[in-house]
């Protein structure tokens, strides 16, 4: 039996948050920890509550504290959470500075049910996921910025490093990395973290980003 995922849900339109929960716990490894309303009851909760969500669906635009803004508390008081934003808007910025501060995937509020239910276990196994029409806008944002930064240093990085980076971007899992080279999980850990540490990426999402950014991988639509 697969582990339970537990899910925090924050989203200011209520009905909205009730149907997303009424969908979710029809799914037998899918566990609401709690709901919350905007960005500042959800930090709230988060401190209040023993029992940690390992995934947080959240809106963008919400009073009081926004899904922006939470996102980068979280990414610093609870880096192990990872945070799935659910939105109505869908323009490129949007959606690049949801990956910027820590963002591992993003929807948009017009998908399926059965896409959302696909990401929740896609970040649970692999730390990130992104659909094909936010892989384009991550590709299309990343070219026009670099055009202005011009190349970044990547020499720094050993061969093993830039052939697990390419694997992550494939989508691999730890474990299937291992696999494909012959190594235990632990020392994939191992280079990941490296690869974190000396690209300063928050998350596995943030090392996507890099190698495209450094035209270390090409991510195939």
């Amino acid at each position: 039996m697969n582990a339970i995922i537990k899910i925090a849900l924050v989203d200011d339109e209520v009905l909205f948050r009730k149907g997303i929960a009424f969908l979710l716990q029809r799914e037998d490894n899918i566990e609401i920890v709690f709901e919350a309303s905007n960005g500042e009851d959800l930090v709230n909760k988060l401190l209040e509550n023993e029992i940690k969500p390992d995934i947080i669906i959240m809106d963008l635009k919400m009073p009081v504290l926004n899904g922006v803004e939470a996102t980068k508390i979280i990414r610093k008081s609870f880096p192990e959470i990872k945070i799935i934003a659910l939105t109505s808007y869908d323009s490129k910025s949007f959606i690049a500075n949801m990956i910027q501060v820590g963002a591992v995937a993003y929807l948009i509020k017009n998908t399926t049910p059965k896409d959302l239910i696909k990401t929740i276990n896609e970040v649970n196994k692999k730390g990130f996921y992104y659909n094909e029409s936010v892989l384009k806008t991550i590709q299309e944002t990343i070219v026009s910025s670099k055009n202005s930064k011009g190349n970044l240093e990547t020499s720094f990085l050993s061969p093993r490093e830039i052939e697990i980076l390419q694997l992550i971007c494939q989508q691999k899992t730890t474990s299937e990395i291992a696999e494909h080279l012959f190594l235990s999980p632990r020392t994939v850990e191992g280079h990941r973290n490296n690869l974190l540490l000396k690209t300063e990426s928050r998350n596995i999402a943030g090392l996507v980003v890099y190698a495209i950014q450094n035209e270390i991988a090409v991510l195939t639509l």
